[in-house]
């Protein structure tokens, strides 16, 4: 009975995940993982297309579709490697910067199963 109770709790976050990547979409305009990648670059000056697949957790596959993703709506911007022409660094751009400022407000509802989540891990 444990084990139901438990995949039916993971039910109740996926699902608010699910809805609270609607309104990102919605007030910003891009989803969690685009989200996660302008963070990440927040927090970095500029990093590769394989740094950010093993900080986010991703295949490379589809690490290079949020990329695309988000340097079509220029969020980011791309430069050659100083050493190796054929390696790319990423990282933010002005509207990416803005962006990130805008979404920092916070000003969507974070479902209460995830404020509980949230919660848990800043006390850990």
């Amino acid at each position: 009975d444990m084990d139901k109770k438990c995949i039916c709790h993971l039910r109740s976050i996926y699902r608010a995940i699910t809805a609270l990547e609607q309104e990102m979409q919605k007030l910003h305009g891009i989803n969690i993982n685009e989200g996660m990648l302008l963070c990440l670059l927040s927090e970095n000056k500029s990093l590769t297309s394989g740094e950010i697949a093993e900080a986010l957790g991703l295949t490379c596959s589809n690490t290079s579709k949020i990329i695309c993703a988000v340097e079509k709506k220029e969020l980011i911007s791309r430069d050659m490697g100083k050493t190796d022409k054929r390696e790319m660094y990423f990282s933010l751009s002005a509207a990416g910067k803005k962006r990130l400022e805008e979404m920092k407000e916070c000003n969507w509802e974070l479902p209460e199963i995830l404020t509980q989540v949230l919660e848990k891990t800043k006390n850990e």
